[in-house]
C-alpha cells in the first residue's frame, strides 16, 4: 500500500511539473487600441469631432491643457512577453487639430 501510494504521487509531481509549461498566458492590452492604418487618416484641420470618430475618446484630457488630447496603447503579449507601446499627443486651436505628436508605429 505504501508503494503505490508514492507512485501516485511521484507521478501526480511528474504531470504537475510537465504541465507548468503549458500555461496559458493571455495577452494584455491597456489603453486606446491604435492601429497602424489610422495614423495615415489624421490630418491638420480636422475637428474635435471627426478625430473623436476616427481613434475613439482619448486616455487622458489634460484639465489644465483641455486643447491637448493623449492616447496610448500598451501590449504585452501572453506567447513570448514582447511589449508594444504607441503613444500620440493631439493639439487643438480654435477645435480644430492643429498638432501631431507621437506615432502609431510599435515602439
Amino acid at each position: 500500500m505504501n508503494l503505490r501510494l508514492l507512485q501516485t504521487i511521484l507521478v501526480a509531481g511528474c504531470l504537475i511539473v510537465a504541465l507548468q509549461g503549458c500555461l496559458y498566458r493571455m495577452d494584455i492590452p491597456q489603453g486606446n487600441r491604435l492601429d497602424d492604418g489610422l495614423e495615415q487618416q489624421l490630418e491638420i484641420g480636422m475637428s474635435r469631432n471627426q478625430v473623436e470618430f476616427l481613434l475613439g475618446s482619448p486616455a487622458i484630457v489634460d484639465l489644465y491643457r483641455p486643447d491637448q488630447w493623449y492616447y496610448y496603447y500598451y501590449l504585452k503579449t501572453g506567447d513570448d512577453g514582447a511589449i508594444v507601446k504607441r503613444n500620440l499627443t493631439l493639439t487643438f486651436t480654435n477645435n480644430l487639430l492643429s498638432k501631431i505628436e507621437g506615432t502609431l508605429s510599435p515602439g
